[in-house]
């Protein structure tokens, strides 16, 4: 009874005082902020409802092995692994820094025997000095809280969970740019495959047309010259045919150890069918915010800077605790448990630095410094987030147009060979005009190829500006993609 009355006034006091928290309580800064995109004709601003968006986003393409792939880097990705770790030891650290609202409690126990001097010095100069051999048993509860009247655990709280917060904000930026990596290295190879399909087919047609030419210049009704400039042609895209199978092997790699499998190991099979480009609806820039997994995790970071000015500052206050004690003292075990044993302590103890040389004020300024660093941080990312986008909406759009006059112009180059060939065929031309035709040919439908591997790829990297992707539902909703449609197909036919 008296101990629970010694305590009363003091548990009254933390109570009362353990709302109070020195420091700046955290506020989200005000961001550059931009109204609206910059869109060509025929994007409309979808309504992907924040609530649905992320997920699997890569799934719009359709591509059946782009999605196993993502499943096993998921998985299996050693990159994964490595976030997951991260967001568990903050969680832990977070955990600890909550332990410290909670007192605590302890239990401890003991036995010694000794001997005492006989000619220790004397505190009682009648008493006589002797040397005893004895026991000493104890066991005794212990208590200790701190506390926090100042707000110095609530502040290293409150950084701990942004910390924790932060870690999770990377792990799902992490996610992200993993999956967006392994999808832009799938379709580069998959616009490699069909480049790779063309000159197979080109390399084909010329080693047809040289058998050709080689049995007219052994009847003597062709030169040499005709003979050496298709030599030549076909030696060449024999070239570049080896250095895109080349490149076509480093893409597979790549995705290998994205996936975690060992390069040597890891064979995709070769497909030349390019997926289609999905249609994206857009958000407002301002929802870029709660999407975008890095600006989160700025945010984050900037909270947890925030609470360590608090934490810094309440090194001015004076740091208190309390402590308890019961349990009993025998010099034998049998009286350890008896009522004369019995032994409690309570008490209360403050510690106030008078003097530090100027200590707690560098670690304040070291600790607004490291806000203002989070602050300016979290601006330049949302600066970022915004040019990436405008960045992927101009690409789309340019890539749009140049893919439509690619194919205008790679139509118009066949029907060229074909009238040069004819031409070459009836005596009419030399094998020159064919030669260049001919190459006129496969540099536009290589290009042709190559616009929609980019376009893949610019809209792989619009999806990860964006901050992910959206449900199936979304993406085909009709009034998000019939302007879309539209405008391409005109583009189509200009």
């Amino acid at each position: 009874m008296n101990l629970r009355c010694a305590s009363a006034p003091i548990l009254l006091v933390a109570l009362t005082l353990g709302g109070c928290a020195v420091g700046p309580d955290y506020q989200r800064p005000e961001a550059p902020m931009a109204t609206t995109w910059k869109t060509e004709p025929g994007w409309q601003a979808g309504n992907p409802r924040d609530g649905e968006l992320k997920g699997a986003w890569w799934k719009m393409f359709g591509d059946a092995q782009l999605d196993a792939l993502q499943d096993q880097a998921l998985k299996s990705g050693q990159t994964m692994i490595i976030a997951q770790t991260r967001v568990d030891q903050a969680r832990a650290q977070a955990n600890v820094a909550h332990s410290a609202y909670f007192p605590t409690v302890g239990l401890q126990g003991g036995v010694t025997r000794n001997r005492t001097s006989a000619e220790r010095p004397l505190s009682n100069r009648n008493s006589v000095n002797s040397s005893i051999v004895q026991n000493d048993f104890n066991a005794a509860f212990t208590v200790d809280y701190e506390l926090d009247l100042f707000g110095r655990v609530r502040r290293q709280a409150e950084g701990a969970v942004a910390s924790m917060e932060q870690a999770q904000a990377d792990f799902e930026n992490t996610r992200l740019i993993l999956t967006a990596e392994l999808a832009a290295d799938y379709f580069a190879l998959r616009a490699a495959d069909a480049e790779i399909d063309l000159l197979q087919q080109t390399l084909a047609a010329q080693n047809k047309a040289l058998d050709y030419i080689n049995a007219q210049h052994e009847l003597g009704a062709v030169s040499g010259l005709d003979l050496n400039q298709q030599q030549g042609l076909t030696a060449a895209t024999e070239t570049q045919l080896t250095l895109l199978q080349d490149q076509r092997a480093r893409y597979q790699t790549a995705i290998a150890t994205l996936v975690g499998v060992p390069a040597p190991d890891f064979t995709l099979a070769a497909d030349p069918t390019l997926a289609q480009v999905p249609a994206i609806p857009l958000t407002a820039p301002a929802s870029l915010l709660e999407r975008r997994p890095d600006i989160a995790a700025a945010e984050r970071a900037m909270a947890a800077a925030n609470a360590q000015i608090g934490l810094a500052r309440s090194a001015y206050f004076p740091s208190l605790g309390l402590s308890g004690l019961y349990g009993s003292d025998a010099n034998k075990m049998g009286n350890l448990f008896s009522a004369p044993a019995l032994l409690w302590a309570i008490g209360v103890s403050a510690t106030q630095t008078i003097f530090d040389g100027g200590r707690m004020g560098a670690n304040i300024d070291f600790a607004e410094a490291g806000y203002q660093q989070a602050v300016a941080g979290y601006r330049q990312s949302v600066l970022t987030a915004f040019q990436e986008v405008q960045d992927g909406l101009n690409s789309d759009a340019a890539l749009t147009r140049a893919s439509a006059s690619a194919k205008i112009a790679a139509d118009s180059a066949d029907r060229s060979l074909g009238l040069s060939t004819d031409r070459y065929h009836s005596g009419l031309a030399a094998n020159l005009e064919v030669v260049v035709a001919q190459q006129t040919l496969l540099g536009y439908r290589r290009q042709e190829v190559q616009l929609r591997g980019q376009r893949l790829l610019n809209t792989v990297r619009l999806i990860k500006a964006l901050g992910g992707g959206w449900h199936t539902d979304v993406v085909t909703n009709p009034a998000a993609t019939s302007t879309r449609k539209t405008a391409a197909s005109a583009a189509s036919s200009s």
